[in-house]
């Protein structure tokens, strides 16, 4: 079997327990999964997201971004994931990167989703760890479930159980991603991993403790990873559609014929910033009086810088070939001018980028930022940043290519803010038609190059 991407006991600011052994593979996989190996198949990563800390003091339920707090213990955790592409056999990753406490898993389930909260029977099983149904993840670590034979459709939606034994609300708080912008499901009390009709407590649109699902796909499948802020993240577009730009730009590529569709993987955080923690930005919003306020650490959801995540959230992922940036709207848009980097050191953090990317071998292309005049910190010295910083993206080549969203979404007429039709109100976020626009402006060959 060839492992492709990154493995280490030690990665990046976590620990990444690789729990998967020969041994443990001949018995679980069994000689499907084998034959699958010997015919030039390989790990790829289909699915991902980048976790951050849902900041809670202990005891006390974590505040996240939905109406109301969510706690979570002795219950079960039903979440759905969208593939980018298939496989024939699956594997996830179950993360308590930011936890300060273990965390306990009773048992774990792999599934494709029927309907709602319901799955199908056809495929799946129990998610095991080194053949162990039940799992302790350590604090600030990762582990990798073992092999799961079944056909994995690309754009479909996986659906993974996950019965939490431990508190979520135990010491500093749990490790989530905030905008999942997809319906999961909590149950009532107890074990219910792999119940064909969940008993549901409750429904939320986040992701917790999951951060990456891999296929079993041809060895020289593509992955591409997409970094980026809450435009890649996809903050304002409709819940339930898939309608970020990477998943435009999946179907896309599923869709073109005669090429080996690439891994998608969308690494994007509401709010994150390529040269610092967005601290700034969570003060600011608390400051604005925003609904819901961001937490009391405002650092938390918005998550480490890019420079900081780089290696944890896209270097490690399985397979990566290619890495598309869009990031330095909030460096930018930060309102503190004592905090507001210079053109000249946002420049100097995207050099970083393409040179710690381009040592390990992959191509790297960057985004041009979207116009956001009318956004609630939009300023004209800030406007002033993002022309100069989109000139040097266009006209430096230092990105191996650039992809010039801005002129994809931005008005002709009135070329410092969106198209009308492309922006969803805030002026700040596309809707789901720009969105869409932003993937078609993707020249899709870019990803035959290695």
């Amino acid at each position: 079997m060839k492992e492709s991407g990154n493995r280490s006991m030690h990665c990046g600011h976590f620990r990444w327990r690789q729990v998967v052994c020969a041994a443990v593979l001949a018995v679980v996989c069994s000689l499907p999964l084998a034959a699958a190996q010997d015919a030039g198949q390989a790990w790829v990563g289909t699915w991902a997201t980048a976790p951050v800390l849902l900041p809670s003091p202990a005891g006390e339920a974590p505040q996240g971004r939905g109406p109301e707090p969510l706690r979570i213990r002795d219950q079960t955790v039903r979440q759905i994931v969208h593939t980018s592409i298939g496989g024939s056999a699956v594997r996830v990753a179950v993360t308590n990167l930011f936890g300060s406490e273990p965390l306990e898993i009773g048992a774990a389930h792999v599934a494709l989703r029927e309907d709602g909260a319901s799955i199908s029977t056809d495929a799946g099983g129990p998610l095991r760890f080194a053949g162990q149904a039940a799992v302790t993840v350590a604090a600030g670590s990762m582990v990798l479930s073992d092999p799961v034979v079944m056909g994995v459709p690309a754009l479909g939606d996986l659906v993974i159980d996950l019965y939490v034994v431990s508190d979520s609300a135990a010491g500093d708080g749990a490790t989530y991603h905030a905008a999942g912008l997809t319906t999961n499901y909590l149950s009532s009390g107890g074990n219910h991993a792999g119940a064909t009709a969940l008993p549901v407590d409750r429904t939320f649109q986040s992701w917790f403790y999951l951060s990456r699902v891999e296929v079993l796909a041809p060895e020289d499948t593509p992955v591409i990873v997409a970094l980026g802020d809450s435009i890649t993240d996809g903050t304002a577009s409709t819940p339930d559609t898939h309608s970020r730009w990477p998943d435009f730009l999946a179907r896309r590529l599923v869709a073109r014929p005669g090429n080996l569709p690439p891994g998608v993987l969308n690494l994007g955080i509401a709010g994150n910033r390529v040269l610092s923690d967005n601290a700034g930005l969570g003060l600011l919003l608390r400051n604005s009086g925003a609904s819901p306020p961001p937490p009391s650490n405002p650092n938390a959801q918005f998550g480490r810088s890019a420079l900081s995540r780089l290696d944890d959230d896209v270097l490690s992922q399985t397979g990566v070939t290619h890495v598309i940036v869009l990031e330095s709207t909030n460096d930018i848009g930060m309102a503190f001018e004592s905090d507001t980097p210079t053109v000249e050191e946002i420049i100097a953090g995207h050099v970083e980028l393409i040179e710690r990317v381009r040592a390990r071998g992959l191509k790297i292309y960057g985004g041009t930022l979207a116009p956001f005049e009318g956004a609630f910190y939009h300023r004209e010295v800030g406007e002033q940043k993002r022309l100069a910083f989109n000139e040097w993206m266009r006209t430096s080549g230092a990105y191996d290519a650039v992809i010039d969203f801005d002129a994809a979404v931005r008005d002709p007429a009135a070329p410092s803010k969106f198209r009308e039709d492309y922006q969803s109100g805030d002026w700040l976020h596309p809707s789901d038609a720009g969105y869409r626009a932003m993937a078609q402006a993707i020249d899709l060959e870019l990803f035959d190059e290695r």
